[in-house]
């Protein structure tokens, strides 16, 4: 599969499309001005306990205050607290150097406890504010790199488990062992399989490094603020993607070209010719076909090549998802099986979906109804192997005897949601238009205003021609000469096909504009 990542960056932000095989499979919006972005680490303050929930806010100081649950605290939370109070009077190297024994953070206590209004702490944002919801914030602090995952005041080195080799394992536990800075703890990422101690060396590096500019600035710290921020979008899907898959990296702006092409050098040196400057006049997701695909791919009804569409509804509870045939029928093919071909070609773009709008929380598709559970365990399969290529986190339930599936997936942000339809500025989204009748009384309660209030005796009508033609239908008692005379006012009448329907204007006698 081959991989193409298209980055146009605007004055209103960042646009990073992901397309495999020159498909749109991800699209993410990274805005400059952004309150939070996950990962981001903040020195904060506990603001209110609520002790029904076991759970606080937390001002972090952009807006909404934070939410933290007391299972988010991590069983490390009091050494980082002794860390906090002792760091916050200027002894960092004594809260890093000491020897007093904390015990790890009991499972199942109450936050009211541990924590105290006013109390000052350092968290990380776990999930942006969606909705009218703060972030979700989270009292275990780590680092994210290429190949490591760092993590203050740890003691373990762990290994993803989707390293099988046993003796890899090993070697990197041995590496690792020889280079890990003191308090803290190491988790090895799928990525670090057969890399060199300095390639993991250098990681490893990069992220104390953002831990230690936690430590030094934590005594002159003024909370609540910001301590540390997450990588640009761009550079986080880098880092967490790059594979001998990618093609090419384009990107219409100089700075983040550079600064592109200088992380990749860093990270994956064989790699760093892909990272491309893009200079033709053409926007940039034009050329590459992503704006189209975007035009194609939103908006509540998704249509498939072969004429089956989808239902998209997304509320903030859940999403829906509402797979109809269309014009997908082949008489060969008995009822069971056209609802096995199409519910399989509706379950590969709703993978799709779910990565490009990065829709989270549950999601429950209604396929069309099949009879035979080999024919429902086919697509649940189907399903499951389009969904490995999604990197969060989700569950896939097996299809219900109704032919419901659920499906959970991490939430992180906001769904991103691309308008691709306008408000109709006739029904104001509605679906609905006034009646004729209602137009012309709109009319006539207009010329009065105009003739009484403002004392405009010669008046030109703009309609539509609809109501042009119902205006001045007729030889002697044309309706326009009806208001006429109730009104004492000389009307001319005049057809536009500019208007919708139950649009107008009015003119004055010198032909100008009259504003309503």
């Amino acid at each position: 599969m081959n991989k193409d990542l298209i980055i146009d960056v605007r004055e209103s932000g960042v646009d990073i499309a992901l397309l495999e095989d020159k498909r749109l499979v991800e699209l993410h919006k990274e805005h400059p001005n952004a309150s939070y972005t996950a990962g981001d680490v903040y020195l904060g303050q506990v603001k209110k306990i609520m002790a029904g929930l076991n759970a606080a806010f937390v001002d972090v100081g952009a807006g909404k205050d934070g939410f933290l649950h007391y299972l988010d605290l991590g069983n490390r939370f009091l050494k980082l607290q002794d860390f906090v109070s002792k760091g916050i009077s200027g002894n960092t190297d004594g809260a890093l150097t000491s020897k007093k024994q904390i015990p790890d953070l009991q499972k199942n206590g109450l936050i009211s406890d541990v924590l105290k209004q006013g109390q000052l702490l350092l968290v990380q944002v776990t999930k942006e504010p969606i909705s009218t919801k703060g972030p979700r914030l989270s009292g275990e602090i780590s680092f994210a790199g290429r190949y490591i995952v760092l993590v203050p005041f740890g003691n373990k080195i762990s290994v993803s488990q989707k390293i099988r080799d046993v003796e890899e394992k090993k070697r990197l536990r041995r590496l690792l062992l020889s280079i890990k800075p003191d308090n803290v703890g190491l988790i090895i990422r799928t990525a670090a399989e057969g890399r060199s101690v300095a390639e993991l060396d250098a990681d490893v590096k990069s992220l104390y490094a953002k831990w230690e500019t936690i430590v030094n600035n934590l005594h002159k710290a003024i909370p609540p603020v910001r301590m540390v921020s997450e990588d640009g979008a761009s550079t986080v899907m880098l880092r967490d993607m790059l594979n001998e898959e990618f093609n090419n990296v384009y990107v219409n702006n100089e700075d983040l070209y550079n600064d592109l092409k200088d992380y990749v050098k860093q990270i994956y040196p064989k790699k760093e010719d892909i990272i491309k400057l893009y200079k033709m006049e053409t926007p940039i997701f034009e050329q590459f076909g992503v704006e189209n695909q975007i035009r194609n791919s939103f908006g509540k009804v998704v249509t498939i090549r072969s004429g089956i569409y989808l239902v998209i509804e997304q509320t903030e509870a859940m999403a829906v998802i509402d797979v109809n045939s269309g014009n997908r029928t082949k008489s060969s093919q008995d009822q069971e099986e056209n609802a096995l071909m199409v519910n399989t070609e509706a379950a590969i773009e709703i993978a799709r979906q779910l990565r490009l709008r990065d829709m989270g929380g549950i999601i429950v598709v209604d396929f069309i109804d099949m009879d035979k559970s080999l024919n429902r365990k086919k697509l649940y399969e189907t399903l499951c192997e389009e969904m490995r290529r999604d990197q969060a986190r989700h569950t896939v339930l097996p299809l219900s005897k109704f032919c419901l599936m659920q499906i959970t997936r991490q939430r992180i942000r906001p769904v991103v949601d691309v308008e691709v339809s306008e408000l109709c500025p006739t029904c104001k989204g509605s679906g609905k238009i006034k009646s004729s009748v209602n137009v012309i009384s709109d009319i006539s309660h207009d010329i009065k205003f105009l003739s009484q209030e403002q004392n405009e005796k010669n008046l030109t009508i703009i309609t539509h021609p609809f109501v042009y033609a119902y205006l001045t239908k007729g030889f002697i008692n044309k309706p326009y000469r009806k208001l006429q005379k109730k009104y004492g006012v000389k009307l001319k009448v005049k057809s536009s096909n500019d208007l919708s329907v139950t649009e107008y204007t009015f003119l004055n006698s010198m032909g100008e504009r009259i504003e309503l």
